[in-house]
């Protein structure tokens, strides 16, 4: 049997003008959408108090690699994103692959009767339940936190 943490985790949908914000119970068998958060000065600071409030074990921010596997303008956006929240006072950030999750996003939307127009401010959480939802079914069946770890950047001295 694989073990599995405990734990409130936060799954994270950077996007250039909003950022997704999804969760799941401690025992991670459901994520569900927090919240859009606008991706302006303050978007890593909500992040934080999201994370705090909800007592998170740990911040999931998808990296979106392109169907090969390699970074994008998106996925040295997402780095940069996640290496601020990782040097903030905030709990550990992993970067996992989030390929599609946008794209699987839309088409749970259109299945819902949802139009694109209509989708748009939820469609970064419903990404964002996508990825994590994903990352907690690779730690479920690994053993192993999914992704990779981001390490909070070293003041100098």
């Amino acid at each position: 049997m694989t073990s599995f943490r405990r734990g409130v985790r936060l799954g994270i949908d950077v996007g250039r003008a909003r950022v997704g914000v999804a969760r799941c119970d401690p025992d991670g068998m459901l994520a569900t959408p927090v919240e859009t958060v606008a991706r302006d000065d303050r978007a890593v600071a909500r992040v934080r108090e999201i994370a705090t409030e909800l007592e998170a074990l740990e911040i999931l921010v998808g990296l979106p690699l392109n169907l090969r596997g390699e970074d994008t303008a998106s996925t040295v956006d997402a780095r940069e994103f996640a290496a601020t929240i990782a040097a903030a006072d905030a709990p550990p950030v992993r970067l996992v692959d989030e390929r599609l999750s946008t794209v699987s996003a839309h088409a749970a939307l259109r299945l819902s009767g949802r139009s694109q127009k209509r989708s748009r401010t939820i469609l970064d959480q419903v990404a964002a339940v996508v990825l994590l939802q994903q990352a907690l079914e690779v730690e479920k069946s690994t053993g192993r936190p999914p992704g990779s770890p981001v390490p909070p950047v070293q003041e100098p001295i």
